[in-house]
């Protein structure tokens, strides 16, 4: 075969894999905005549509949703920040991991709003697909009223549904989702297309002067229904969260070539339907089409958001492993779904918990327009978080000088504070839900980080140096000592997070045992601020003497910790072991409350909680089952 001829067949491969991912990105990412047709447009005229709707007041709410969309979607998140990718990876968390590198005095400030902001994303996680799933069954209310009382069970029916195929993954999940989601924006892009000729002054809405006069001379309303505006463009932080899913250029075609224009036409119609028809208010979206087409657009509608809930959903996975990694989150079990992308993963306990989570919410709020008033919050906090940190991110990272940085971001900051003001005139009718999970979300993470760091502080207090220790065990086997161990054959590792300090397992075993085998390993894992480790670079290896050897594993934020995997390279890198011979040493500590102790008593009570939900070390760390050694203490925190 020609070179000429492998370039192309290369071409052609490397073509059809951009065309897969671009279909399943628009699936598992945009599912979640493409939805939002199906309520936006009707909540935005609920404040105005009291004293009668103008043609103005209807071109103005159609100009401030397509410029939303430009702005915030389009130039922050598809031009913007998936460029600010941590080796691939997107979300709150990996642009945390990275400008903590650069940090300095910022630290604390950049952990505190890293946080929030992925608290913020879990609670929009839990309320997207409520909203999302109920505003499409209701559609069946159109086709008759006999399915009004058939709406909840319905959804909680598709909920149960949708997060029961989670574990199947998100590759095999998108390639059927994205051909229904890619046939879900042509028929909301050519029902736009066949109501724009309803009213052609609707064209009018691109330009931005309408949106500025509108809010400029409603004043006080023009800001409750920029809040309804916002529902637009949920689903934006879902997107850059998804960045590792599928690649950055794949998310940005799907966009350009399908999502955008299509969004764009659906609105542009529903605003000339209803400026020829001011009762189809009530219901724009799907007054929008025949009735013959009525149900089978309910049907499509149903699975776009079935689908849209799968982009904050699988958001959450790669948000809750990175937390984990990080060090804010218990150990949790990763399942992987893909042998050729490790982004895609599976969390059972996460998983359980956004279910549990909106059906709650289903349960609790009964309809879309309930939800809706609920919406917002969450998703306008988190994308001003993102924009905090995306300053910190041009400044130290891009080497943007700060007058430039914040030139650049303050329009964009300004735009989504007043998002967030318009959305925080809900908190009593329901936006307090969101508020409310954020909270528990970052009390959650910050207790277990600060525990985590007590937890370290106290068992260091009475650690014996590793290095004298071993020297000094070293020497009493050579001089017979009488308190010298026994000496057994084979190889024992220890795991322990402090390299420098002995492992409390292996004193244990001294001093209960009385033994010591001839090699002993050291073995840290370490999780490095960076989503991957090239496997030439993940491990080093020191010898203190000829008993005691000190070996740390390096791992990226978005890898799992398969122990065995490693320990099998390291052989063929010339670290001699038997691993029929190797037993692996755990220390579990049965951690006790005090009063007295650095965090209050209800804080300890969470952390201890938190500890006893982790995933065994053994199975977190692939560990062979029937060598693994536990050893236990008590630990008062």
């Amino acid at each position: 075969m020609s070179h000429e001829t492998e370039a192309q067949v290369h071409d052609d491969k490397s073509l059809k894999h951009m065309l897969a991912l671009t279909l399943g990105s628009i699936g598992v990412v945009y599912g979640d905005i493409g939805t939002s047709p199906l309520y936006a447009f009707r909540e935005a005229l609920r404040p105005v549509s009291a004293d009668g709707l103008t043609n103005v007041e209807i071109i103005s709410i159609i100009s401030l949703m397509i410029w939303t969309l430009t702005i915030i979607v389009t130039i922050k998140y598809v031009l913007f920040l998936l460029r600010a990718d941590n080796d691939g990876e997107g979300g709150t968390l990996s642009l945390l991991a990275m400008l903590i590198k650069t940090a300095g005095g910022n630290k604390m400030v950049l952990i505190i709003l890293g946080l929030i902001g992925a608290a913020l994303f879990l609670g929009d996680a839990m309320i997207t697909p409520a909203l999302s799933v109920l505003s499409a069954v209701e559609g069946l209310k159109l086709v008759t009223p006999a399915f009004d009382e058939w709406v909840l069970p319905i959804s909680i029916v598709i909920l149960i549904g949708l997060f029961a195929i989670q574990s199947q993954g998100t590759a095999k999940v998108s390639r059927f989702f994205g051909p229904i989601t890619a046939l879900w924006f042509i028929a909301m892009g050519l029902g736009g297309v066949l109501h724009i000729s309803d009213d052609l002054s609707i064209l009018y809405a691109f330009n931005p002067v309408y949106a500025v006069t509108f809010l400029f001379n409603e004043g006080f309303l023009g800001i409750v229904v920029l809040g309804a505006v916002f529902l637009t463009v949920t689903g934006a932080e879902a997107l850059y969260a998804d960045l590792g899913h599928f690649g950055r250029r794949p998310i940005q075609w799907a966009w350009f070539v399908l999502v955008f224009p299509a969004l764009t036409l659906n609105y542009l119609g529903q605003g000339a339907l209803v400026m020829q028809n001011p009762e189809a208010a009530s219901n724009p979206f799907y007054l929008m089409f025949p009735s013959w087409a009525l149900l089978p657009m309910v049907l499509l509608a149903t699975a776009a958001t079935i689908i849209a809930s799968q982009a904050v959903i699988t958001g959450g996975f790669s948000l809750v492993r990175q937390a984990i990694h990080l060090g804010y989150l218990p150990r949790m079990q990763i399942l992987f779904t893909s042998e050729t992308n490790t982004g895609q993963i599976f969390l059972p306990a996460v998983n359980l918990v956004l279910l549990i989570g909106v059906l709650a919410l289903v349960l609790g709020f009964e309809s879309s327009d309930a939800l809706a008033t609920a919406y917002g919050i969450s998703v306008t906090g988190a994308m001003v978080v993102t924009t905090l940190m995306a300053f910190e991110f041009v400044r130290a990272r891009w080497r943007w000088p700060r007058w430039v940085a914040a030139l650049a971001l303050a329009p964009l900051l300004a735009l989504e504070v007043v998002f967030l003001g318009a959305n925080l005139l809900k908190i009593h009718d329901g936006g307090y839900v969101p508020v409310m999970m954020a909270a528990g979300f970052t009390i959650i993470m910050w207790t277990w980080k600060r525990g985590t760091l007590i937890l370290g502080e106290k068992t260091k207090r009475i650690d014996v140096p590793l290095t004298s220790f071993a020297t000094s065990i070293e020497k009493s086997i050579e001089n017979k000592s009488k308190h010298a161990p026994v000496s057994v054959p084979g190889t024992a590792i220890f795991l322990t997070s402090d390299p420098e300090s002995a492992p409390a397992a292996l004193m244990h075993n001294l001093k209960h045992n009385h033994v010591l085998h001839e090699r002993n390993v050291i073995l840290t894992i370490r999780t490095v601020n960076k989503p991957r480790v090239a496997q030439e670079n993940s491990f080093s290896v020191e010898k203190l003497n000829e008993r005691f050897t000190l070996i740390e594993l390096r791992y990226g934020f978005m890898q799992s910790h398969n122990v065995s995997q490693a320990l099998g390279y390291l052989r063929k890198c010339g670290i001699k072991f038997d691993i029929m011979s190797t037993s692996f040493y755990l220390g579990r500590r049965k951690l006790v409350p005090d009063a007295e102790s650095g965090m209050p008593m209800w804080q300890d009570r969470l952390f201890i909680g938190l500890a006893n939900t982790a995933t065994d070390p053994s199975d977190y760390f692939h560990l062979p089952a029937n060598r693994v050694v536990e050893l236990g203490s008590h630990v008062i925190i």
